[in-house]
Order: structure tokens, then C-alpha cells, then sequence
């Protein structure tokens, strides 16, 4: 009974992968949009050059307020950078992962 189970899970696994691997030699690159990826990446990119800009600045000079406004706005850029960051798994692919790991233990 226990082998019949494995070989019905290892049968209905084979189904459902085989046909996506297969037809993903098909796809090319060309028709998937890269729009998001680069205007993130261009605002990222644009905020580390204004907090390297900030750090080489010369703060000796400057009056509290403009110090403080300084920190506050490093802050808001280290905020918004680490939004960026992360890897986030759907509620979907999560219930999948532990349905999986139950089966398989």
C-alpha cells in the first residue's frame, strides 16, 4: 500500500512537471517586459549615489537643522532601499511547500 501511494505521488509529480519543463525551452526572452526590474533598479540606483553624496559631504559646517534633515532624509533612502530587498513567498506556494514536506516525511 505504502509503495502504491509513492508511485501514484511520483506519477502525478512526473505529470505536472514534465509538460512546464518542456515547454519552457520555448519561451524567450524577448516577450518578457523588463520595465519594473529597471525602473527599480534605476531608483535604487539614483538613492545610493545621494547617500554616497551624503556621506562624502563635509558636515563640520552645518547647522543642527540642516544635520538633522540630513539624518531624516538617510533614513527615509535606508527605508525605501530595504523594501526592495527580500525574497516573498505566496500564501499559495507556502501551503504547497508544507503539504509536500508532510508527504514526504
Amino acid at each position: 500500500m505504502k509503495k502504491l501511494a509513492i508511485i501514484i505521488m511520483t506519477s502525478f509529480l512526473m505529470i505536472t512537471i514534465i509538460p512546464v519543463h518542456s515547454t519552457a525551452a520555448n519561451v524567450t526572452n524577448a516577450n518578457i517586459p523588463a520595465t519594473e526590474k529597471t525602473t527599480e533598479s534605476i531608483e535604487s540606483q539614483k538613492m545610493l549615489s545621494r547617500l554616497n553624496f551624503i556621506n562624502n559631504m563635509d558636515k563640520s559646517e552645518m547647522s543642527r537643522a540642516e544635520k538633522r534633515t540630513l539624518r531624516k532624509e538617510v533614513q527615509s533612502i535606508k527605508k525605501h532601499l530595504d523594501g526592495y530587498q527580500g525574497v516573498y513567498i505566496s500564501v499559495g506556494a507556502a501551503i504547497i511547500i508544507v503539504l509536500l514536506l508532510i508527504l514526504i516525511f
